[in-house]
């Protein structure tokens, strides 16, 4: 009988010990976090992380890209023309591709109008690049291009309504930013990018257009920086959309400092409850700045990213600064509150690799850049400063904490 009891009460431990090994494995299963990977359909394909919570909840992560300033001077138009005679500008993007593919939404500041190879290619000052670039660009990803720029009428209101015709009629996925073809495009069209239930808005304006004036009978041609209707605009854009982004041409050209008049917009911005401000137009690189909203939300702000690729025929001290730009990479998250908000953030610097003849200036980043390409850099004719030292310490110094070192 004693004997009976005893083998009763170690069969009963055992089983006990066995389901809490059961439950401990359980539990272990169910709050472990896993990491998914989903491929969305885009023009490009693109991937993005999720995470699942413990709480079962499934933050959707949305991946923001933007590169400053495409100016096609004359040599960079040059460039694309091919040994037959076809225009092809891939080149310019070869090294930045992966980057851009691999984001949820990538947008290119086009600077000059695409009004195409019938109106004749020019450079500076009154610029026009051919549609072939916009071929390039939606190759390299791309999924908005801006083209609210103070050069939007360097080739008239023809220049404009070619460019919105070539978007519409071979990529109406793509969305152009900034100009428009009707009163009732400019009033009502807000672009809203959405996935996994958490929607962006994007808009673009510029502070002006070179003093050319707005073509009588299309006053609405180009959004322009005027306070009462970007308000308006942000007010719809907010009421869309969980998170919004204003991409503002503004400034002063050359200086490495946002001037008074960026950061009274700044405030302004800041007041209409935008989250994510990415400016261009200065050239050249300008900081990174995080805003304490008076509603108790965050504005992060790149006061300009500089140029994404240029030649200028300018030389002298200051030159070389114009070869340096920065990719804005922004994290975009929810909670299970619906709260969106950014998760990281980072500047990414550029350097366009100065160079002549067909297929040959393009930009690297300057974690991909080397001592060498640096000395083969036209530049280097323009303004001796230029260097890989140059380059990296004019980065830390002007992005300093959001440029994050890749070497």
């Amino acid at each position: 009988m004693r004997y009976k009891r005893i083998c009763s009460i170690i069969s009963i431990f055992v089983l006990m010990i066995c389901m809490s090994a059961c439950a401990k494995i359980e539990t272990s299963k169910t709050t472990s976090k896993e990491t998914k990977k989903q491929e969305e359909t885009k023009t490009v394909a693109t991937s993005a992380v999720e995470e699942v919570t413990t709480a079962g909840f499934t933050p959707t992560t949305i991946e923001l890209v933007m590169v400053g300033d495409v100016l096609l001077h004359d040599p960079i138009n040059e460039s694309g023309k091919m040994a037959d005679g076809t225009y092809n500008y891939d080149h310019m993007f070869a090294h930045v591709t992966e980057d851009i593919q691999k984001a949820d939404v990538a947008i290119a500041n086009q600077e000059v109008i695409l009004g195409g190879r019938d109106i004749g290619l020019s450079g500076y000052p009154a610029f026009n690049g051919a549609y072939e670039v916009g071929d390039s660009l939606v190759k390299a990803g791309f999924d908005v291009i801006l083209h609210a720029t103070n050069h939007t009428l360097d080739r008239g209101k023809q220049g404009v309504l070619n460019c919105i015709d070539f978007w519409e009629s071979k990529y109406p996925k793509i969305a152009y930013l900034g100009i428009n073809k009707t009163q009732e495009h400019q009033d009502d069209y807000i672009y809203v990018y959405e996935k996994g239930g958490v929607k962006i808005a994007i808009l673009n304006y510029t502070y002006g257009t070179n003093g050319i004036p707005l073509p009588s009978d299309m006053p609405y041609i180009v959004n322009l920086m005027v306070e009462e209707e970007m308000a308006e605009d942000i007010k719809k854009a907010k009421a869309l959309a969980d998170f919004v982004v204003v991409c503002p041409h503004w400034g002063v050209e050359y200086t490495h400092t946002a001037p008074q008049v960026v950061l009274n917009w700044c405030d302004f911005f800041s007041e209409q409850g935008v989250d994510l401000v990415i400016g261009a137009h200065s050239h050249v690189i300008q900081p990174v700045k995080m805003y304490d909203r008076a509603d108790g939300g965050k504005m992060l702000v790149y006061y300009s990213l500089g140029n994404f690729i240029n030649s200028t025929a300018d030389s002298g001290t200051g030159t070389a600064d114009r070869m340096v730009g920065a990719m804005a990479k922004v994290t975009i998250t929810n909670d299970e509150s619906g709260k969106v908000f950014i998760k990281d953030y980072e500047a990414v610097p550029l350097v366009t690799q100065m160079a002549f003849g067909s297929g040959k200036p393009t930009t690297y980043k300057l974690s991909d850049y080397t001592e060498s390409l640096a000395k083969a850099n036209e530049i280097v004719n323009r303004d001796s400063r230029f260097s890989l030292e140059f380059c990296e310490n004019l980065s830390e110094e002007v992005l300093g904490d959001a440029y994050k070192k890749q070497h």
